[in-house]
């Protein structure tokens, strides 16, 4: 006979006749990556939870007995843990254990045909126990005994305990080895509850004061600039530089390759991630570059070798390399200059379509820009007061939900990925295995944490300050959703779109209601 697992007891517990399903809260993705639509893009959403008080110290703050009261009652120890979680320590009489072994010897007796009885008859306990197997017996009583005892062990949390969160602490072996109809049947089960959102402010989040850095390539001017001369090089001609070396404005084609200075001033260890052969360099585009390298190959002509020390700074985006010191050695292959056309109306259609004159095509660069602008100061807005809340709030936070937020967000990040190249199975398989999953957990630990904060202190707010949205808007969402699901062949599930779409509507009410509830300074920067 197959063998239930403690995850479908848990499973049957939780349907258990007479009791409530207690699993009724959830999570959403907060993620911009998400084919969930909006009026505007979000990077957030907000959950339903009914947040209630808990005590903060841990320690065993109760022992409950069944409303069946005296001796034959199942004893419950509840212990508050760290993680929002409830642990509980049962002890089942033996009078209970009885009865779930009657009542199993009792469904194996209709189940089975056992050789010289008849169907119905009744069939001696020895010759029924020695036709399934007294293994069998044995750990089909312990299932039935969780399943008798686990909704009531966990009654105190059935309004607070997190969906699919319930874990059985005590390995099924040990209590199948260690059962007795003599004994009290003896288990450890722990649960996950909604965690408590601790403002930390005794204004909570009234009179929010943000402060917006805005780059200055948001600023649509400078943009607008930016662009029309990027349009027009791309019109240009690229001429190859016989007199001179290198000039901020000229493309160069470099071997590049760097090794490590140690203490001593000596060469060290060759930097692989710092090598490339044939890199084409733009001057007029080099932000990323490591500072001083163009500063170094000014004047260099091609053909020409350049060698010098550079120190990565502490900022660096590769961790191994902040604060190295290297010495590079540059080849200079090739080098050009453009020939930029000049900027007289017959070039407006070439630099935008439609366009005849060169104030057009200014012009609806700009209201490009602007349009850019606009979004990218809404989004900066947005990040800032999430951040803010994020900073606002202690929240315990639960491991089904850090973990179920995670796997949400790396799928969404999988879906943009996809999107975007188009991975084939075997890509696929390979970022969507277990491994994957549980290193970007480890990897973004701090930033999940960070948003599942910014989520629960959001849904505090839509619930204190009673904010709503419209029906006619979550249908919108919900149609567009589904579509963006299916342009990409993905599959859904409508239920679980439509409850995101809604925490999608409720953080879009709630960022609405923030902004014009605080108090918001914009710094260029």
């Amino acid at each position: 006979m197959e063998l239930a697992t403690a995850a479908a007891v848990v499973s049957t517990a939780s349907t258990h006749p007479g009791r409530n399903r207690f699993y009724s809260s959830r999570s959403a993705s907060w993620s911009n990556c998400s084919p969930l639509s909006s009026s505007r893009s979000l990077s957030t959403s907000t959950s339903r939870f009914q947040i209630r008080p808990l005590p903060v110290a841990w320690a065993a703050v109760e022992l409950r007995e069944a409303a069946s009261g005296g001796g034959d009652s199942v004893r419950v120890t509840e212990t508050l843990q760290p993680g929002s979680s409830v642990k509980f320590s049962v002890e089942v009489p033996p009078s209970i254990c009885q009865e779930c072994y009657e009542t199993t010897l009792m469904e194996y007796s209709k189940r089975f045909k056992v050789p010289g009885f008849r169907p119905g008859k009744i069939v001696p306990e020895n010759v029924l126990i020695n036709y399934v197997g007294p293994q069998h017996v044995r750990a089909a009583t312990v299932e039935a005994i969780l399943r008798h005892t686990l909704p009531q062990a966990l009654s105190s949390v059935e309004e607070r305990a997190l969906e699919d969160s319930v874990r059985i602490l005590t390995k099924f072996d040990d209590m199948n080895n260690s059962f007795s109809l003599e004994d009290v049947f003896r288990y450890d089960v722990a649960v996950d509850i909604i965690p408590e959102v601790r403002w930390l402010s005794e204004d909570k989040y009234k009179n929010l004061k943000v402060v917006i850095e805005i780059d200055e390539i948001v600023d649509a001017e400078k943009a607008a600039e930016v662009e029309l001369k990027r349009r027009r090089k791309a019109l240009g001609l690229l001429r190859i530089v016989t007199d001179r070396g290198l000039q901020v404005g000229d493309l160069a084609v470099f071997d590049i390759s760097a090794e490590t200075i140690t203490t001593d001033g000596s060469k060290g260890e060759k930097i692989p991630s710092a090598e490339s052969t044939g890199f084409h360099l733009d001057t007029e585009e080099n932000n990323n570059l490591v500072p001083g390298f163009l500063g170094s190959l000014i004047g260099i002509r091609p053909g020409e070798t350049r060698s010098f020390p550079i120190q990565f700074p502490e900022s660096f985006d590769q961790e191994s390399l902040r604060g190295v010191r290297a010495q590079f050695t540059v080849v200079c292959k090739e080098l050009f200059f453009r020939q930029l056309p000049e900027l007289d109306d017959s070039l407006a259609e070439k630099l935008l379509p439609g366009c005849t004159t060169m104030d057009q095509v200014r012009e609806r660069i700009l209201e490009r820009c602007k349009e850019v602008e606009k979004t990218a100061i809404e989004q900066a807005t947005d990040n800032a007061i999430l951040d803010q809340l994020g900073q606002l709030v202690e929240v315990d936070v639960p491991r089904s939900l850090f973990q179920e937020q995670g796997q949400m967000l790396y799928g969404a990040k999988l879906l943009q990925l996809q999107a975007e190249t188009k991975l084939d199975r075997d890509q696929l398989a390979s970022l969507s295995s277990e491994k994957s999953v549980q290193e970007y957990l480890k990897n973004e630990r701090e930033n999940i944490t960070r948003i599942i904060k910014q989520m629960l202190a959001v849904g505090e707010i839509f619930k204190a300050e009673n904010l709503q949205y419209s029906t006619e808007q979550l249908i919108k969402e919900v149609e567009n959703s589904i579509e963006e699901f299916k342009r990409y062949n993905q599959d859904y599930d409508e239920g679980n779109i439509k409850q995101q779409v809604q925490d999608v509507l409720e953080a879009a009410k709630v960022l609405e209601w923030l902004k014009e509830n605080c108090t918001i300074e914009y710094i260029r920067r």
